[in-house]
Parts: C-alpha cells; sequence; structure tokens
C-alpha cells in the first residue's frame, strides 16, 4: 500500500469521528435536561440522568430511560457540565472499618452542623441517618447550641419513624457519633442505652470514621443551603422540612445504584 493511500485513509478516518454525533430524540431531551440543570445547578450528569429517567417514566415521552453517555453527551455540547475540582485532596487520615451496612436498621449515625445566614444568624441541626439506605430519619434545628435533650428527642423520634409507636427498640441498632460535647454527655449515653442502642463513638480526630454523616452534611450544604435564599434564620427553619423531604424523596446517590433512600427502602421492602 502506498504511503499517500494509507495518509489519506487515517485523515478520513479521523476526519469522520471529530463530526457531531446525535440522536433524532436529542432535541426532546435537551429542554428537559437544561430544566433539570435550572432546578438543581449542583448535580452531575449522573444525577441528571437519575431525575430525567424518573421524569420520563412518569411522562409520555416514547422511552422510560436514558443511559448516562448519553445524557453526558449532550450537557458536554451544550455546556451544562459542571467544572472540573481541581482542589487539592484532604490529607489521606484513614480509619478502620466500614460505616456503610447492609441492611437498614441496623447502624444508625448522627452529627450536627452550622448553616449561617446573610443577617449573621446561625440555625444549629443536629440529625439521624440509617447506614444502609441514607435516608434521614430525624431532625432538630434551634438558634442556640445543640444540647443533650436534642440528641435524646433525635434519638426518641428516629425510633417511632423506623419502628412505630414504641419507647424501645425490638433489636439493637448501632448509634455511631462524634465525640461531641452532646454526645458523650453521661446522660445522652445512658439514654441511649436505656432505648436499646449500642453507643460507638468514633476515635479522637478520626472524623472519617463518622464518614456517613460528614459525607450528607457536605451534600445538604451544597445542594440545598447554598442554593436557597438565606436571609434570616426563620426562613432557613421554614425550608429545612422541604429539603429534607426533597433529599429522602428525590436525591440520587451513586451508593444506592443512583436511587433515592426512599426509592431504595421501598425496592429492598418489595424484594
Amino acid at each position: 500500500m502506498s504511503r499517500s493511500n494509507l495518509y489519506q485513509r487515517i485523515y478520513e478516518r479521523q476526519k469522520g469521528r471529530s463530526a457531531r454525533y446525535n440522536k433524532q430524540e436529542d432535541g426532546l431531551l435537551l429542554p428537559l435536561i437544561e430544566e433539570l440543570c435550572d432546578g438543581r445547578a449542583t448535580n452531575g450528569y449522573r444525577r441528571i440522568t437519575a431525575h430525567l429517567n424518573r421524569k420520563l417514566r412518569s411522562g409520555d415521552y416514547g422511552f422510560a430511560r436514558v443511559n448516562p453517555k448519553r445524557v453526558y453527551r449532550i450537557m458536554r455540547l451544550n455546556k451544562l457540565l459542571l467544572p472540573k475540582h481541581t482542589g487539592r485532596v484532604g490529607d489521606n487520615r484513614a480509619h478502620e472499618g466500614k460505616v456503610v451496612t447492609l441492611h437498614s436498621n441496623t447502624r444508625w449515625c448522627s452529627d450536627g452542623f452550622e448553616i449561617s445566614c446573610w443577617n449573621k444568624e446561625k440555625v444549629r441541626v443536629v440529625f439521624s441517618l440509617d447506614c444502609c439506605d441514607r435516608e434521614i430519619m430525624n431532625y432538630v434545628a434551634t438558634t442556640k447550641g445543640i444540647s443533650a435533650t436534642m440528641v435524646q428527642d433525635v434519638l426518641v423520634e428516629s425510633i417511632e419513624k423506623r419502628f412505630g409507636d414504641t419507647s424501645v427498640l425490638p433489636k439493637e441498632v448501632e448509634w455511631l457519633t462524634d465525640n461531641g460535647s452532646c454526645y458523650i454527655a453521661d446522660e445522652t449515653r445512658q439514654f441511649a442505652k436505656s432505648l436499646g442502642f449500642k453507643v460507638c463513638t468514633t476515635p479522637v480526630r478520626s472524623p472519617q470514621s463518622n464518614g456517613m454523616a460528614e459525607a450528607f452534611v457536605k451534600t445538604f450544604k451544597r445542594d440545598y443551603v447554598y442554593m436557597n435564599d438565606r436571609p434570616d434564620a426563620a426562613t432557613v427553619m421554614a425550608q429545612l422540612g422541604d429539603w429534607f423531604e426533597d433529599y429522602n424523596t428525590y436525591h440520587p446517590h451513586s451508593g444506592l445504584k443512583m436511587m433515592s433512600p426512599r426509592e431504595y427502602r421501598a425496592l429492598k421492602v418489595a424484594s
């Protein structure tokens, strides 16, 4: 084969690959993707795909789901992708064991976080989260400090959420927290044990041991707190219920095969 012939064949092949690839339904999907990106500006293409597939299943669009690669291609061509993360990787402090569990109601974790309002007020929230299905079972918010009494209220209401009107657990559940004063207080630990919890605290200076709660705080602030108005504490506290409900019902989670906590729980119960 001559060199000129080989060069021509390679050149034409590369030229052909550089052309844009489009499918017939891309024009239908683009407005839906743009609407989702406007409403959930912090979601990447995988979570946008999960929201899009949920929307396609609930409407008459002619098909029930799309592939994440296709959504990525459409978002890339229309400049809808999130900027690539260029920050430094955090310190590599390792911890032993895994926080995640294979079954619900095996280990619950908890943590507290602070929301800063535009008028300098602070809202502090403490919550409980299941380490299997990632559902936020209960939360308490205040404009003061998080107290041991608030943690005890979260414990009781989380039990009622999962097991109905009962004052104690029907089986032992691990209660994983960090070493905050409201968690390690003797009254909190004794109260948790009286309810049937196995109290577990993370090693000192090892927040990664409660990594699931830490990851939720980061996600919640990024996708809900920072994307909404926070003029004062009253406005934030009025919106918290809707934010938690949206997270439990619609937020896709990579550890749950891009399902929301409620979708994952429903699937586990059905199976």
